[in-house]
């Protein structure tokens, strides 16, 4: 046998607790082959001691006759309480180190991975909803104040840190710096040549970005003059710019170094207006993507950084891979994915914010966020438009913000308040329905009864 391979050997059973001076004598007597074979007796003519014959058998996966049988993750995976998606994944990682694991090894693991998860249970009736605004508010208080950060991306600037949280829990309809990251299909996520052209397919392209745009008084008219260099990066023609200007339905004289648009009235004001529309025509591209720059990922594709959000329109563009494309504006996702999707995007927008800033908040006080925010099918700020503004309690709504306007509403309206909150037991002083709280003792007058 090859030295490193009965070295490979030697240290799989090292790993799986066997002695050093024992792994060596079964690695001496054994080929790789028959070791995948080994009977127990064979391991104990070999010196093994008894104790350590059946974790080298329960290792390798033998069925033995009697008394020693292979380990069976999956058996006793499933055998515990835990959730499904948690089995999956407990089960594929102990998959990945099988030939280093023992009964005894599987089954402390397994009791680990249960009392974990049992002391990571909500309590009932705990309050989770003040627990959540309390893990995201003080970590919020050490987060820098600072609007943009470079993304590393070309001067692509992206919100982050307090400000980025505040819009999203605003539900803002627009997000102060929009962008996307827009992964390709392997055509062109291999082709750097293919994607910088695709780049070019998705970049809004103006009038004023390939001409020169500028009234004339003396004519009444616009003067066009078209940058050849311009036109011949962003893959345009001078017939592309033609017919963009003749859809103004406007005299247009196609001269050879300028192109004139005349007005149909003497007002100048009339021709500042159209010289300004002039120059923002979009000759081609997505209205609203304002750049797009092509970088190379982590795992070694091309892929395209986006100034601008425009999500449903990139998805018709051929070479785009739409199902691994993301935005951060998470109204046009809601819009074009649907809720679930949104919520998910909450999720991962506000997640990403505070590990940028080192904080580490449970991802459940995150999805707790997310769920109030889209439970009714529609993405709700937490303020006074939204989930503080729709509350039922009277009292919790007064307290929040505009008090003696909820307070004039409520007895218009003849409201009641039901005092089930938080917020509105506090006001008048007495325990609220949480916690020991949610507990009424009810005692027999004994007394009574004997009577």
């Amino acid at each position: 046998m090859a030295a490193e391979e009965r070295e490979k050997i030697i240290k799989e059973l090292i790993s799986s607790g066997i002695e050093r001076a024992i792994a060596e004598e079964i690695a001496r007597d054994f080929i790789v082959s028959e070791l995948s074979s080994v009977s127990r007796d064979e391991l104990l003519a070999a010196g093994v001691p008894d104790q350590h014959a059946e974790d080298i058998l329960c290792m390798l996966g033998i069925e033995v006759a009697g008394e020693v049988k292979p380990l069976d993750i999956e058996m006793q995976v499933n055998a515990t309480s835990l959730p499904e998606n948690l089995k999956s994944e407990l089960k594929s990682k102990l998959r990945a180190v099988r030939r280093m694991l023992t009964r005894d090894k599987l089954n402390s693991i397994l009791n680990r991975v249960i009392a974990e998860y049992e002391a990571a249970k909500v309590d009932p009736r705990e309050a989770v909803g003040i627990v959540a605004a309390q893990s995201i508010g003080e970590p919020g208080t050490q987060m820098t104040l600072r609007t943009f950060h470079y993304a590393g991306v070309g001067a692509i600037y992206i919100t982050l840190g307090l400000p980025r949280i505040i819009e999203i829990v605003d539900a803002r309809k627009k997000p102060s710096t929009p962008a996307m990251k827009v992964k390709l299909q392997p055509e062109y996520a291999s082709d750097r040549h293919k994607a910088e052209k695709l780049a070019m397919e998705i970049e809004e392209t103006h009038i004023k970005d390939v001409c020169r745009v500028e009234s004339s008084a003396d004519e009444m008219c616009i003067l066009v003059s078209l940058n050849n260099r311009e036109l011949e990066k962003r893959g345009l023609t001078r017939e592309d710019v033609e017919e963009k200007l003749k859809s103004l339905n406007m005299p247009v004289d196609m001269g050879e170094e300028k192109i004139k648009i005349y007005i149909k009235s003497d007002s100048y004001h009339e021709l500042l207006r159209l010289e300004e529309r002039v120059a923002k025509m979009l000759v081609k591209g997505i209205e609203g993507i304002r750049r797009a720059i092509v970088r190379k990922g982590e795992d070694g594709e091309y892929m395209l950084y986006t100034e601008g959000s425009a999500l449903k329109k990139v998805a018709k563009i051929e070479g785009v891979d739409f199902s691994r494309t993301t935005t951060n504006n998470i109204a046009e996702i809601a819009d074009v994915l649907g809720i679930e999707a949104a919520r998910n995007a909450i999720i991962d927008e506000m997640i990403s914010t505070l590990e940028e800033q080192g904080l580490d908040v449970d991802a459940r006080h995150v999805t707790l966020i997310a769920d109030a925010m889209t439970v009714d099918g529609e993405v709700k700020q937490i303020g006074r438009h939204g989930l503080a503004g729709g509350k039922t309690s009277v009292l919790s709504r007064a307290a929040f913000e505009v008090t003696v306007d909820n307070l004039l509403e409520a007895a218009i309206h003849g409201e009641v308040d039901e005092l089930r909150g938080v917020t509105e037991n506090v006001i008048v002083g007495q325990p609220i329905r949480l916690g020991t709280g949610a507990v009424e003792l009810v005692a027999k007058n004994y007394g009574e009864l004997m009577r």
